[in-house]
């Protein structure tokens, strides 16, 4: 006997799934592709329920009227935060090294995709070893295109199946146990929170909330949600933002062979400026102490 098709809650037609692909495309560059479908429906369908509309064609609508206050729900809910403390773990060890090894004070370090905040505090874990002090010299910028997490992120409060693979000692030095109504969760030391500075960004706009140079940028498990197209115009903003002997940090599955008139491959997932950008960085340096020729 042939099994009923499960009867959907509200309409979804294939008409909807494009322009919801549509909008989230020109917006933030990422690319849904049809597996995404049921996701979309079951994340979508939570904010028909929080506004009390009952058709995906009067939502859009909200959503594109102006860019109401619906629109930031509407990123936030198809963004997706997969992170963890220490993930992809051979580029620490890599990052403290190559930060030693730098002659210039302050360091200044870029975390892209701060997601829930896991990424920058492992970086700040890391400077703070590498310096021996919880007050390196060191400041990490965390951006995220989704303002719930970033929230989350700056809150630095995590239940303890997130740190449950953490060494005690690990826990015991930048963790502080919770109590009370936040008992079963752990938060980050106030010293790691004071080293980042969490803002909004989405890496489509044409204006960044931040200026100067970095000495590493983590864009890690971001760039597979970009046709390639909107990577390399994303790659090819991060050059002048990288110092000359600057770190870019990229995810596990992801590969710059597209990008290799920018960047560099210098170990397993991590990059340098190519080296036409770092000789006429060395140039301009060597002519004049501030940059001018």
């Amino acid at each position: 006997m042939s099994k009923e098709p499960e009867q959907k809650e509200f309409l979804f037609t294939a008409s909807d799934f494009e322009r919801i692909r549509t909008i989230l495309y020109q917006h933030s560059g990422i690319k849904l592709s049809d597996s995404k479908k049921d996701m979309v429906y079951s994340r979508l369908g939570r904010r028909l329920r929080a506004t009390g509309l009952t058709s995906f064609q009067d939502y859009l609508a909200r959503v594109e009227r102006n860019q109401s206050d619906e629109w930031e729900a509407f990123i936030n809910s198809l963004t997706t935060n997969l992170t963890a403390f220490f993930r992809e773990p051979h580029h620490f060890p890599l990052l403290k090294e190559h930060m030693l090894s730098l002659r210039k004070r302050p360091l200044r370090l870029w975390c892209s995709a701060s997601s829930t905040g896991e990424e920058p505090y492992t970086m700040a874990m890391t400077m703070i070893d590498a310096f021996g002090s919880y007050s390196p010299p060191v400041e990490i910028i965390a951006t995220d295109i989704d303002t719930n997490v970033l929230s989350k992120a700056q809150a630095a409060i995590y239940p303890m199946d997130r740190v449950e693979k953490l060494p005690p000692e690990t826990l015991r030095r930048f963790f502080l146990k919770g109590s009370g109504k936040n008992a079963g969760s752990v938060q980050v030391r106030k010293e790691l929170r004071d080293l980042i500075s969490f803002r909004q960004l989405n890496l489509l706009d044409d204006c960044w909330p931040i200026s100067g140079t970095f000495d590493a940028i983590f864009c890690r498990n971001v760039l597979i949600y970009f046709d390639k197209e909107t990577q390399l115009k994303i790659l090819k903003r991060f050059v002048p933002m990288l110092e000359m002997h600057g770190l870019l940090f990229a995810g596990h599955s992801e590969s710059l062979y597209h990008a290799a008139d920018f960047f560099k491959l210098r170990g397993n997932t991590v990059y340098e400026l190519a080296p036409h950008f770092r000789h006429s960085r060395t140039k301009v340096a060597s002519s004049d102490p501030n940059g001018l020729s």
